[in-house]
């Protein structure tokens, strides 16, 4: 496990392509779609912070219970730009954060352990691609706490990306899960 590495789970969305609370929503084991994100990201980095949007109880309570340090963001939305700035400012003194979103639960554990040992290790930013594509969760170092801290919208972290293109370190995973989110129930 990467030392002084920051999980933040994104859970603070409105689910509005899928119709209902897409993150309550169960899996096939009876698991809701939020809280197995949050267990891989967990079994991967134990310090982790799950922001939800206000009136979420339900959600919020679940994630609290399975080892999550649970914020709200009141101003979610304005989209997960404002929900990624509120989880860094809250983080306290980190090396870095790797950046997961509560949508994507198929995400593999060992996947998640090696973009932050890549954080660890010193790259600026990491994320994992699968046959090419790159996917998420995306390991973001200190030196970004700035720009994350003054992100509002609904672009998330997407323009720093793209202006930090050179600096990103893809890793090569066989995991499906790195590019697989629900935004539908079809998606299920």
């Amino acid at each position: 496990m990467a030392a002084n590495i920051c999980g933040i789970l994104l859970a603070a969305g409105a689910s509005k392509r899928f119709g209902s609370d897409k993150l309550m929503h169960p899996l096939a084991r009876g698991v809701p779609v939020a809280v197995a994100a949050l267990a891989n990201l967990r079994s991967a980095i134990p310090h982790v912070i799950a922001v939800v949007r206000p009136g979420g109880a339900a959600l919020e309570n679940l994630l609290r219970e399975s080892g999550a340090k649970v914020i709200l963001c009141a101003n979610a939305d304005e989209g997960m730009g404002a929900s990624l700035a509120a989880a860094v400012s809250a983080s306290g003194d980190v090396a870095g954060w790797v950046i997961a979103l509560a949508d994507m639960p198929y995400i593999r554990p060992e996947t998640i352990e090696k973009i932050a040992a890549s954080l660890a290790a010193g790259a600026a930013i990491a994320a994992p691609a699968y046959r090419g594509e790159r996917g998420h969760p995306v390991g973001m170092s200190a030196r970004f706490r700035a720009q994350l801290e003054a992100l509002h919208g609904d672009e998330g972290a997407r323009a720093l990306l793209k202006q930090n293109a050179g600096l990103i370190e893809l890793i090569e995973v066989d995991d499906p899960g790195v590019c697989r989110d629900i935004d539908t129930p079809d998606d299920l």
